[in-house]
């Protein structure tokens, strides 16, 4: 028994279409920072602070961006994020100034990190990012710190419940 051919002409651009939106997921790249560009877990304006920043993509197409490392981190690792990340970006910050970083979006997954460093972001201790493993390790001879690569960060890393909530105690 043979059945109807429902779709007819119009699949060739179905298999377009997705051919298409496969493409365009593919090819997300960073997206500047306005000077208004607020963070999506706590609405901070991203150019008013120091430190690398960072921004995730969706396959919705939406961005959330961060003022901080530590965000950013938090944001990927919930066990309870469910929707698709399409890309990860952070600040190269072998590049761009710490105090005014601005550009030099690097793949997060693929950059090195200094944990634990004297320097500080929007909310206070933060995870720089570098491009190059001899930066983070110039880096991390200056200021302290470890060199970490993107899968050796951990939940327990970006913890973001210190800060103030704990200033009282």
């Amino acid at each position: 028994m043979r059945l109807p051919n429902v779709l007819g002409p119009a699949l060739p651009l179905v298999f377009a279409a997705l051919i298409a939106c496969t493409q365009q997921t593919a090819s997300v790249g960073p997206k500047e920072i306005a000077a208004d560009t607020s963070c999506a877990l706590d609405g901070m304006v991203l150019a008013d602070f120091p430190g690398p920043k960072g921004q995730i993509h969706y396959a919705t197409g939406e961005t959330d961006f961060f003022c901080d490392t530590l965000e950013m981190f938090a944001m990927f690792l919930q066990p309870e994020q469910k929707r698709r990340i399409t890309a990860i970006y952070t600040q190269n910050m072998g590049q761009t100034d710490w105090d005014k970083p601005q550009g030099h979006w690097i793949d997060a997954k693929q950059a090195f990190y200094v944990t634990g460093s004297k320097k500080t972001g929007s909310m206070g201790p933060t995870i720089a990012a570098f491009a190059q493993q001899a930066d983070a390790e110039k880096f991390a001879q200056a200021n302290g710190g470890r060199v970490l690569k993107f899968e050796q960060v951990t939940p327990d890393m970006v913890n973001l419940t210190g800060g103030v909530v704990h200033d009282a105690m």
